[in-house]
């Protein structure tokens, strides 16, 4: 079975009821990681994992996946601001292809064209200094991702209600 999706109903059709998501911001130092709630409402900033190697990054998503029994992974997919793919979203591609292959988990991608730029203003709002900032950014970003699908998935369920 497929686990890798880009369409968002297909990914939800798949994903165990009443399992949380998680919603990860990859990037090339950091991991940041976010938390649904059971009923796919809210997502939480949970921590950044510190990249090392692949399998290290991949048991510690493990362990906080099994901590929080995660049912499926939302990936912020970094496009260009044209909408286009590069090197960053193929490298985000071949994580997922890398993390389904050693955990079959159901995997969907969010657009995550400026998440970071939203959180940085969050914090700054929030009167956050510079150094709680640079700590907390990267799973304030996960938490924007993953609040944006689980945003779209309220719609989705709106929507069937009225048809």
């Amino acid at each position: 079975m497929e686990m890798i999706f880009d369409d968002l109903a297909a990914f939800r059709a798949v994903v165990p009821a009443g399992r949380a998501l998680m919603g990860l911001d990859l990037g090339t130092a950091t991991i940041g990681v976010a938390v649904s709630d059971l009923m796919w409402s809210v997502a939480t900033p949970l921590e950044t994992v510190k990249r090392k190697k692949f399998g290290l990054d991949a048991a510690r998503l493990e362990a906080l996946m099994d901590a929080r029994d995660v049912g499926g992974l939302i990936l912020g997919l970094p496009r260009n601001m044209d909408g286009s793919e590069g090197p960053r979203a193929q490298s985000t591609r071949a994580f997922a292809r890398n993390f389904t292959a050693r955990r079959p988990i159901p995997i969907a991608f969010w657009d995550e064209r400026l998440s970071t730029v939203a959180a940085e203003r969050a914090l700054l709002e929030a009167d956050t200094s510079r150094a709680r900032r640079a700590e907390v950014i990267d799973h304030v970003a996960a938490s924007y991702i993953l609040q944006g699908a689980l945003d779209r998935f309220g719609h989705m369920r709106r929507e069937a209600l009225d048809e």
